[in-house]
This record gives C-alpha cells, sequence and structure tokens, in this order.
C-alpha cells in the first residue's frame, strides 16, 4: 500500500511525549489484556527488524487489592507470566520503593516503552511517506474515497486514519460522527535516581495508598538514571481547551512530589522534568480504546495507548486494506470496561 502521514508537529511529541511510558498486561477486561498480549509480540518484532530497544524486559507491578483482582484476569487470558511476589522480591525488582509488604502482582512481560526510540525507529523507516502538514478537513467524495485538505495540498484517499489526539472528535464531525471524548491535562514528572542507577528497574502502578496516593503509575527512563511518576488523576479541560481551574496541574504536581517523598525514598524529590499533556479518554473506561468508522474513515479514540499501538496499528492497517475492522475495536463493544 502507498500511504501518506500526516504530521503537523515533531512526531511524538504531543500524548506521546517523553521518554517512557509503562507496559502492561494488567487490565480489568480480559479482551483488553488479549489485545495488549498481541500487541507484546508485536513489539519484539519491531526490535529485532528496527535494530532497537523498545520495551525493557524489567517488568511491572501493581500494588494494593486491585493486584489480585488483575492476575485473575491475566489467568483467565492464559499464557501472561504474572504472579503475586513476596516483599524481598519486591525490593530486588524496584529497589527505589519504601518498605512495603501489602499484595504486589509482578507482570514478567510488562517493561518501559521507549517511547523517543520507537517513534524515531518509525520516523525514519516511513522516510517520505511522512508530511510535515496539518490536516484542516475531511469530506466524503462522489465514491468511496475521502477527501484530506490540509495546509498545502488537496488528495483523496481510498481510506483515512485519523489517530489525531484532541483533534480526533473535531474532524470526525466533518463526517458527521460524534465521538464522546472526555478532554483533560495531565502532568507527569521525572525525578533522578539517587546514587548509582540499578540494573533492574521495574515499572509501576501504586492503588495501594499506603504512601498517600491510590493511583499512581511509574516507569524509569533508558539506562534507569530516573524515573518518570504520575498520577492517574486528570485535570477537565473546557471543550475549546481552556481549563477550568489553572491551578490544578500545580496541585497534581505538588501531589506526585509528595508521593515521591513518601514511597519513592530511592528518589531525589526535586524534579528534573515536567511533562504536560492531553488527555483523551472514553466514559466507560480510563484504559477504554475504540474506532468509529464513516465511509472510507476510522478515527481511533481513548487513554493509555501506547502500549497497544502495534496491535492497534496492525488492525488499523488491515481495515484500511479492506479486510473488515476487528470486531473488538467496535465502540459498541466497550473494550476495556471492567468486567
Amino acid at each position: 500500500m502507498r500511504v501518506r502521514v500526516y504530521e503537523r508537529g515533531v512526531p511524538g511529541n504531543a500524548q506521546s511525549g517523553g521518554e517512557s511510558r509503562v507496559f502492561r498486561h494488567a487490565h480489568d477486561d480480559p479482551r483488553l489484556a488479549r489485545l495488549v498480549h498481541e500487541s507484546r509480540g508485536i513489539w519484539d518484532e519491531w526490535q529485532e527488524k528496527l535494530g532497537v530497544e523498545l520495551v525493557s524486559d524489567d517488568g511491572a507491578i501493581t500494588l494494593g487489592s486491585s493486584a489480585e483482582r488483575r492476575l485473575e484476569v491475566l489467568e483467565q487470558v492464559g499464557n501472561i507470566p504474572a504472579r503475586m511476589i513476596a516483599s524481598g522480591e519486591l525490593a530486588e525488582r524496584l529497589p527505589l520503593l519504601a518498605a512495603y509488604d501489602g499484595p504486589a502482582m509482578l507482570d514478567e512481560g510488562g517493561g518501559a516503552i521507549r517511547t523517543t526510540a520507537a517513534i524515531g525507529a518509525v520516523s525514519r523507516a516511513l522516510g517520505d511517506s511522512l508530511v510535515a502538514d496539518e490536516v484542516i478537513s475531511l469530506r466524503s467524495t462522489d465514491g468511496p474515497g475521502v477527501e484530506v485538505r490540509s495546509g498545502g495540498t488537496r488528495h483523496e484517499y481510498e481510506r483515512v486514519v485519523v489517530c489525531a489526539g484532541r483533534e480526533t472528535a473535531a474532524l470526525a464531525r466533518h463526517l458527521g460522527l460524534a465521538l464522546p471524548v472526555r478532554l483533560a491535562a495531565h502532568v507527569r514528572i521525572t525525578f533522578a535516581v539517587r546514587g548509582e542507577p540499578p540494573q533492574r528497574l521495574a515499572c509501576l502502578q501504586d492503588g495501594s495508598g499506603d504512601f498517600g496516593e491510590t493511583g499512581v503509575y511509574a516507569a524509569p527512563t533508558p539506562g534507569n538514571r530516573s524515573y518518570a511518576v504520575g498520577l492517574s488523576e486528570t485535570v477537565d479541560v473546557q471543550p475549546d481547551g481552556g481549563m477550568l481551574d489553572p491551578d490544578s496541574l500545580a496541585a497534581l504536581a505538588a501531589r506526585a512530589r509528595a508521593y515521591v517523598q513518601e514511597g519513592l525514598p530511592g528518589l531525589d524529590p526535586e524534579p528534573v522534568e515536567h511533562r504536560h499533556c492531553w488527555v483523551t479518554d472514553l466514559p466507560w473506561s480510563e484504559d477504554g480504546v475504540a474506532v468509529w468508522q464513516a465511509g472510507g474513515a476510522f478515527f481511533v479514540a481513548g487513554h493509555n495507548l501506547f502500549k497497544q499501538a502495534p496491535a492497534l496499528g496492525r488492525a488499523l492497517a488491515a481495515a484500511a486494506c479492506g479486510d473488515g475492522l476487528d470486531e473488538r475495536l467496535r465502540p459498541q463493544e466497550r473494550l476495556g470496561k471492567p468486567r
């Protein structure tokens, strides 16, 4: 297939920005866990093809009461190595963490996605197919195709796939679709590791509340010299992007720093980087994902999608080639909804 990819800014510098993301199989919907498991295999294929480490092999840890529930989901899916671990192994896998003796699950196939490396490698592979331009409008043509007008061109295509973050819902309206996307803002802070970086450093999801917060995620950056920490909580914004409360992002950042001081004493509590981004989630789950179709156009929406990007991409490529959309991704399936 001949393709053209429109990107108005630096690839990966918006919702996908930063050095790392958490790869985890642990979800409350077994269907989503299966999709992520498919993605893990494709990440491995990409690593070999592109010659770049794309996902670390240090695992992902879940703390709190959700650990046992999510382990049950993974056991139901099968073929995903995961188990409960004791405090000794937890300290070995996550030496930054303060003393903790509650429930802890290790997702052995989890790890840190090397986002910058992944986007850079894929962008280079695209070559001249990657166009620095902004899509202004979409319109159905008289035939089965879609007209795309960008800042500098007008083209017609057989199929169009839209993964434009906060702009996806607006572009979908051009073709008569109303996507139930909630727009919010988020902050993630990176902290330096004290002393020599550990050889092994797992990702973290902490719902325990033992260190003052019940929704924390964190992932190491390449080389394990720093750790990016964020709260799952976000700041609601108005449809035009104006914040309802301009002080809310600063408050979330302060809470993340307080969590680090109490729960991650292996980190220097003085931030070395702040990352702010938009969040686009769906009403049935913060992990929800769906694809809407209007003629030859497909619109992808959801949150926490980086880990399943390869499987999503493969499914969308099949749809764009005329092979039909994976039924799991249709909006009525509510993929990601806890079951």
